[in-house]
């Protein structure tokens, strides 16, 4: 914990899934991080969030580099599920041809029957 300008420690509150190196980016910003390694079930948890998360970052700013970010959490995802990525892609291309892509932008707005 780092102390505030009033001398007093603080603490930010986070319990999400971060990169390997972030707590030693934390050491070198004076700080002291506070981690533990996530069990299998918390980490299926917290990598569907870290998606979300990621996945909203990318909509919000557009950035490639946040987009960059959604694909090495889907990497993780496929990793820890024992995907590889020939696999994944399968799928895609299987979704695809049974549904198609999204090339023409169809924007569905209401069904009627």
């Amino acid at each position: 914990m780092a102390p505030s300008d009033d001398g007093e420690t603080t603490r930010r509150e986070y319990h999400k899934l971060v990169r390997d190196d972030i707590p030693e980016i934390v050491h070198e910003n004076d700080e002291t991080p506070i981690t533990h390694v996530a069990d299998d079930e918390e980490y299926a948890e917290l990598l569907g969030e870290k998606l979300v998360e990621e996945a909203c970052e990318f909509r919000e700013s557009g950035d490639l580099e946040e987009l960059a970010d959604v694909l090495a959490v889907v990497d993780a995802v496929r990793e820890r599920r024992n995907v590889v990525e020939d696999e994944l892609r399968e799928l895609q291309a299987e979704k695809a041809a049974e549904r198609g892509r999204f090339a023409e932008r169809i924007v569905l707005d209401a069904v009627e029957k």
